[in-house]
């Protein structure tokens, strides 16, 4: 009886020994085919892990290096790309009347010069990031072909009661420059003339574009629009827009002692204020 007991203790022994020896086996096999299947004898939750980090890191490096990239400044000589749509806007708003050919122009350049200085901006005529956002911003109703200019000059004219600080200041200086020395009626007639451009469809649609036109007036030809004005001359303003008109609804006039033109002396003329005649 004592010997089966004995034998039974030691089968069972034997059986326990034989089990631990099985499971360790199948541990080590599985653990050993989790390494075989990572490069290197890696662990793989780590070999993930640096995946990740370094194609994030990659993603972060492209965006820091696109945040650093500064914008482009378009200035004279620069061709295509951007400079087709700058001169289209620009003509949409009536700062642009030269050819739509994609060449930033010294034409293009007074035209940004023009926007930039009816807008509150620094004056340079070089479009840099942000001339090209408050461009957009003014001309949000401009599509690539779709609208016609004169059909955009209609929308966007500007009346008295839409003028901004600046065009009010810029008229100033034309007035000081044109009409000083002249009797304050006179210099009323010269923001009147301005102004009766400005309602015109033969003019552009901004006393900017008006005063910097091509040969409109003399005092931007010699330099003198940028003198100081004087009180009188803000107060002439005033008084144009709110509607005293002594030129009478003209739309040009000039010195008589000093013109040479031809053209403008075959224009119907109105009247005669101090040394100017002011002419349709």
């Amino acid at each position: 009886m004592m010997r089966k007991r004995l034998l039974c203790c030691a089968l069972m022994l034997a059986f326990s020994v034989l089990g631990e020896a099985i499971v360790s086996m199948v541990n080590s096999d599985a653990s050993g085919s989790l390494l075989s299947a990572v490069p290197n004898g890696g662990h793989a939750v780590s070999v993930q892990s640096t995946a990740k980090a370094s194609v994030e890191s990659r993603h972060v490096s492209k965006r820091v290096s696109i945040a650093a990239r500064p914008a482009r400044v378009y200035k004279p000589g620069d061709r295509g790309g951007y400079v087709w749509e700058l001169q289209r806007r620009l003509r949409f708003l009536g700062f642009y009347t030269g050819k739509i050919n994609g060449i930033y122009t010294w034409r293009t350049y007074r035209a940004v010069r023009l926007f930039q200085y009816a807008f509150g901006l620094r004056v340079t005529g070089l479009t840099d990031a942000r001339t090209r956002a408050k461009l957009w911003k003014a001309t949000r109703r401009w599509r690539p072909g779709g609208v016609r200019r004169v059909q955009a000059r209609r929308v966007y004219r500007r009346t008295a009661r839409q003028l901004s600080w600046n065009d009010i200041k810029l008229m100033a200086h034309a007035v000081h420059a044109e009409a000083r020395g002249e009797p304050y009626i006179g210099k009323v007639a010269v923001a009147a003339v301005i102004l009766n451009r400005l309602k015109s469809e033969r003019f552009p649609n901004t006393p900017a574009s008006i005063i910097f036109q091509p040969l409109a007036f003399e005092a931007v030809a010699n330099g003198q629009i940028w003198l100081q004005p004087d009180p009188d001359s803000f107060k002439a303003v005033r008084d144009a827009l709110n509607g005293w008109d002594p030129s009478d609804g003209a739309l040009y006039y000039f010195n008589p002692a000093t013109a040479t033109s031809k053209w403008i002396w075959s224009r119907p003329q109105i009247k005669r204020i101090g040394r100017h005649i002011f002419t349709k």
